[in-house]
């Protein structure tokens, strides 16, 4: 399955979640996108669910001679959460990318103040948390922020994807209540192969979003 975009990602995604609220599995729903790419996949299923939006920043830490590659994330106020098998693999220790770890914190807190406008942090304790993404590759970042709501005490945790590869998914099953994915093609090799349209969303586009969400 290939989508045209994050909106029509989000589209079709908001149809099992729907079927949920229905059978009465999402109560009192809060919709958490991860920035930037969940944040239209969310805004659409917001709408569905007639649920407020507002994103959960989590920032992955990438290999020294790799940023793209994911070996940890941090989320919340939590300590940094490391993929044991990738340091091992890549001789790595959390010692040594404690620098890039305060550089994810500083452009974490830097993207809730910009995204957050003032807003407090929503209050998760008690609701149904649906955490969304634009699709799940390796899981680290979409794992430290799930554990990150976890702490705030949810009555149900969610996850949904449109797409993730196999062993993301299965990984990060434990961690939630429900995976609600679309799509875990055995070729995945990166999000962006599953979307026509994958361009890069801005903060300027989060924040008109988000704007746009809380006076809806």
């Amino acid at each position: 399955m290939r989508f045209h975009d994050r909106r029509q990602a989000g589209r079709l995604l908001a149809e099992p979640l729907r079927d949920l609220q229905n059978a009465g599995e999402l109560e009192n729903p809060l919709v958490l996108a991860l920035p930037r790419g969940g944040v239209p996949v969310g805004d659409e299923i917001a709408h569905a669910l007639r649920a407020p939006l507002d994103v959960l920043v989590a920032r992955k830490i990438g290999a020294p001679f790799n940023p793209e590659l994911g070996v940890g994330a941090v989320a919340g106020q939590g300590p940094p959460l490391f993929d044991p098998r990738s340091l091992t693999l890549l001789g790595l220790t959390p010692e040594e990318l404690a620098p890039r770890v305060e550089r994810e914190r500083a452009e974490l807190r830097r993207r809730e103040d910009l995204y957050r406008s003032g807003r407090p942090t929503p209050e998760v304790a008690g609701r149904t948390v649906v955490v969304v993404d634009d699709g799940l590759a390796t899981g680290v970042t979409a794992r430290a922020a799930l554990r990150a709501v976890r702490e705030g005490g949810p009555a149900r945790l969610v996850l949904a994807v449109p797409v993730s590869s196999p062993q993301a998914a299965d990984a990060l099953e434990p961690e939630v209540d429900r995976l609600v994915c679309l799509s875990r093609p055995p070729d995945f090799q990166g999000v962006g192969q599953w979307y026509e349209d994958f361009t890069q969303v801005g903060d300027e586009e989060v924040v008109a979003v988000l704007r746009t969400s809380a006076t809806a």
